[in-house]
């Protein structure tokens, strides 16, 4: 007899180790990234030790100079100290920065009822370095005459800057220039908690002295010469020999606007190309097939049949456009095109004092039916009588398209628009103002535009182009007020006495077409155009003359539409494009 023993195998199932792998993973990138913050950590330690070793160094070099060497080259005081240098250290670029000011001691009171504000020397020494990690080092060490504060001579320039409500600016940047004097001035200085930098044993310049005032992310200010603007409101600074003169600057955070273009209307249209009977609300003796209507036949066609499409009644309605179809008619068949109403009671037809010929029936495409009262028909319907006298003969109906005017604003593209601020740096020779900010800029083909960089102050805007005018904006009214740190967005509504807005919709789903490019030309006037509709299937050609001009419509996955519009007054054109293979 034999015996059987079952021995139970032990390991690890796949599952299992997928698991183990994952966990490990996790504890692994954890133990690389706590890793490489470590060498990032002692990367920028080592980095801030040789930025304040440099920092040092500069700072023990200016004290063992002379007291009268103390001072930038091109600065105020004048000495031998580079005010920027770019020192190589272990493969690291530092850039070196030295300013040296006069400090006036409030000991013995200050300027202007200090006649000496020129205590003692400020020596100011900021490292600063970008390789991969950046940071920045400063030491500030204050050294004094031996003796007491003498006369240095010149005069004294003293500046204040504050922001848009006159809240002090520190560490504003101050650049001085003057050329006039020997050795040249080209210093920067720094604002003190205060706003404000003392300039003393300036030497003495009539209108010499370039004042431009900054700090990251701000706006700046500054004096002007007449080599920039004719009669400048903040010319050159005149310093005086032992004078005190004061000027102040204002800057703030800059800030921006969103600009968008749109006409003041959009458009829409009804479409149907008998795919299916979703848009059919009655018909009589007719057929449905293959994306077109014809007459009932079973051996032989019936002479006469309807159709009449479901209510058509737009949002927002400004005006009804055109009624229009695609048909054929053999001979002795024929279809005749009416445009009905409810009047409370049941649907009839548009009497022919408001639609003339429509009580006959219209032959010919399209149908203008913008003189319809919005108020008395706002919701209409579209009827066709097909009818033949040879019963193995059928006309064919393979679309129809109502289109009108809405309220619905859509953008308008590559649109120029003038941007001007209120303040001014002086004026021209012709006495005429010129303006701190003022700029063209062009809307994309969304009719988006952004304009940054540009500091508080109230806007105005206006088209440039001369068959464009601006009927409405929001916010409203001008100026447009842009607060420090802002982005406003500004919306201008342009109109022009002629344009044609084109919806382009599915002919299998009546869904908008997005992206497809429409081409307008008009040969004789060399007009040639191409803009690509939104997502709504839309785009609008503004300004164009009241003329005639053709259209070509395309994109990938349909067949090319083409056609001719006439552009008059406010114009739009519904056009269904056919998915290839159709």
């Amino acid at each position: 007899m034999k015996m059987l023993f079952l021995q139970k195998q032990k390991g690890f199932s796949l599952l299992e180790i997928l698991i183990g792998v994952f966990l490990l993973m996790i504890v692994f990138i954890g133990i690389i990234g706590a890793y490489r913050v470590g060498l990032r950590v002692v990367s920028q330690s080592r980095l801030r030790v040789l930025a304040t070793a440099l920092a040092n160094q500069r700072v023990e070099f200016a004290r063992n100079l002379s007291y009268v060497d103390v001072g930038t080259i091109g600065g105020i005081p004048p000495g031998v100290i580079p005010e920027t240098e770019t020192i190589a250290r272990n493969g690291v670029d530092f850039i070196v920065k030295t300013t040296v000011v006069y400090v006036d001691d409030p000991f013995d009171g200050e300027a202007p009822a200090d006649a000496l504000p020129n205590d003692y020397k400020r020596v100011k020494v900021r490292v600063s370095w970008d390789s991969g990690t950046s940071g920045d080092v400063a030491l500030i060490s204050d050294i004094s005459p031996k003796g007491l504060e003498t006369d240095i001579g010149g005069g004294n320039l003293f500046v204040t800057v504050f922001n848009a409500v006159g809240i002090p600016i520190s560490e504003a940047e101050v650049h001085v220039v003057n050329n006039d004097v020997l050795p040249v001035i080209d210093a920067n200085f720094e604002t003190n908690t205060d706003g404000k930098v003392l300039i003393a044993g300036a030497p003495a310049s009539v209108e010499g002295y370039e004042v431009t005032v900054s700090k990251t992310g701000m706006s700046a200010d500054q004096t002007y010469g007449t080599e920039v603007v004719a009669v400048p409101n903040t010319p050159h600074v005149t310093v005086l020999e032992g004078e005190l003169t004061q000027i102040s600057f204002s800057i703030d955070t800059l800030g921006s606007f969103s600009i968008d273009t749109f006409s003041p209307f959009g458009g829409g249209s009804f479409a149907d190309s008998f795919v299916d009977a979703s848009r059919i609300s009655a018909s009589q003796d007719i057929f449905l097939s293959g994306g077109a209507v014809s007459l009932a036949s079973t051996t032989e066609y019936v002479p006469v049949g309807s159709i009449t499409s479901i209510s058509v009644g737009p949002a927002e309605l400004v005006t009804w456009d055109e009624f229009f179809w695609n048909d054929s008619e053999p001979v002795d068949t024929e279809i005749r095109y009416r445009i009905l109403f409810f009047d409370g009671l049941s649907w009839g037809e548009i009497p022919d004092t408001d639609l003339s010929g429509n009580s006959v029936g219209f032959i010919n495409s399209p149908v203008d039916i913008s003189g319809l009262s919005t108020t008395t028909y706002p919701v209409l319907r579209l009827y066709a009588e097909l009818t033949t006298s040879n019963s193995s003969s059928t006309p064919l109906l393979a679309d129809w398209q109502a289109s009108w005017i809405d309220g619905n604003a859509i953008a308008v593209p590559n649109v120029d628009v003038h941007v001007q601020g209120a303040k001014t740096i002086g004026t021209d020779a012709s006495e005429n103002p010129v303006y701190k900010y003022e700029a063209d800029v062009t809307t994309d083909g969304g009719g988006h535009a952004d304009i940054s960089g540009w500091e508080w102050d109230s806007y105005t805007f206006s088209i440039i182009h001369p068959s464009l005018s601006l009927v409405d904006m929001d916010p409203a009214p001008q100026p447009v007020t842009l607060v420090p740190g802002e982005t406003k967005s500004v919306s201008l509504f342009v109109a022009a006495e002629n344009n044609v807005l084109f919806t382009v919709t599915n002919s299998e789903t009546a869904e908008p077409v997005f992206s497809a490019s429409v081409r307008l030309t008009r040969a004789i006037s060399g007009y040639d155009k191409t803009q690509f509709t939104n997502a709504e299937g839309q785009t609008i050609f503004i300004p164009l003359s009241s003329d005639s001009y053709n259209y070509e419509i395309s994109t990938a996955g349909y067949q090319t539409a083409a056609g001719s519009v006439s552009a008059s007054g406010n114009t739009a054109r519904a056009v269904t494009l056919i998915p290839s293979g159709l």
